[in-house]
């Protein structure tokens, strides 16, 4: 019988995510002088805070690489940077070595077709609500946000709230 997804989410503690499609709508904008530009979304971004002030640690793997990407990790405390990466499932095999952690113990949100050979890899494979039709039936969690859109703080609340730590994190709100 498989695993609920509860206890899938409370086996977390590293939450690997794609970039574009996922953190971003999946736009990808260049302005006249060739310069690209990703738009991010504030609620995700909190929900990374959330997850890495709570001791879950949070990664990129993505296939592109870009400067708002490297200032958007840092500006939200994210080490584990994985970019301009073909070959996702071999990126997993060096963040399992660096981190230590279990296969089952990680998630892995994403989109596209590039993002399975990881996603199939993992504790936790999850799409973002407007994924690839074959991704997200591949996914055991599907968001009902679309990526960019406020899908990575759902699996971020998601998963404190499997982990019995929403109520702690509300109580710093208070």
């Amino acid at each position: 019988m498989p695993m609920p997804i509860t206890a899938r989410l409370q086996q977390v503690k590293l939450l690997l995510l794609d970039v574009d499609g996922v953190l971003t709508d999946g736009m990808i904008i260049y302005d006249d002088s060739n310069v690209e530009t990703k738009m991010f979304n504030v609620k995700d971004g909190l929900g990374i805070r959330l997850l890495i002030d709570n001791g879950i640690q949070v990664g990129i793997v993505t296939g592109r690489s870009a400067p708002a990407l490297t200032h958007r990790c840092k500006n939200l405390g994210i080490e584990i940077i994985f970019d301009g990466i073909r070959d996702k499932a071999k990126a997993l095999e060096s963040i399992i070595r660096q981190t230590g952690r279990n296969p089952q113990e990680i998630a892995f949100m994403g989109d596209d077709l590039p993002d399975l050979p990881i996603m199939n890899r993992v504790g936790l494979g999850i799409a973002v609500a407007d994924a690839h039709d074959h991704v997200r039936n591949e996914a055991l969690l599907v968001t009902s946000a679309n990526g960019g859109k406020g899908a990575v703080r759902e699996v971020s609340e998601a998963i404190l709230k499997a982990k019995g730590l929403w109520d702690k994190v509300l109580d710093t709100y208070k």
